[in-house]
């Protein structure tokens, strides 16, 4: 496969994966932060670094909206529930597995 049809794929794959997490809005960041390591912000981030990477000026907001399709306060008064004290703990206990995001520390 030559490099410019892997870069269409995965691009296709992330817009996919966008998609599906703008439906599942009822699946809240910290339970994916919880099970997977990554939530809708670390998609923002790293795909905020790589716009910087390339000089393409963006700002972490422009970022999270294109990945939650709205602005992240809308999001958030929208779909955003209050973590629990047991969510909490697992995201505590399960932060050394949580993703890197180049240039920006932890997600």
């Amino acid at each position: 496969m030559d490099d410019n049809t892997r870069t269409e794929l995965e691009a296709a794959a992330f817009r996919g994966l966008v998609e599906h997490l703008r439906r599942r809005s009822d699946v809240q960041n910290i339970d994916l932060m919880i099970l997977s390591g990554f939530c809708r912000n670390c998609l923002s981030k790293w795909y905020l670094a790589e716009a910087e990477r390339r000089g393409v000026e963006m700002s972490y907001g422009e970022a999270r909206e294109i990945v939650y399709g709205m602005p992240y306060d809308e999001w958030k008064a929208a779909h955003q529930e209050k973590a629990t004290d047991e969510q909490m703990r697992r995201y505590d206990e399960t932060k050394p597995l949580h993703a890197s995001i180049s240039g920006h520390g932890k997600a």
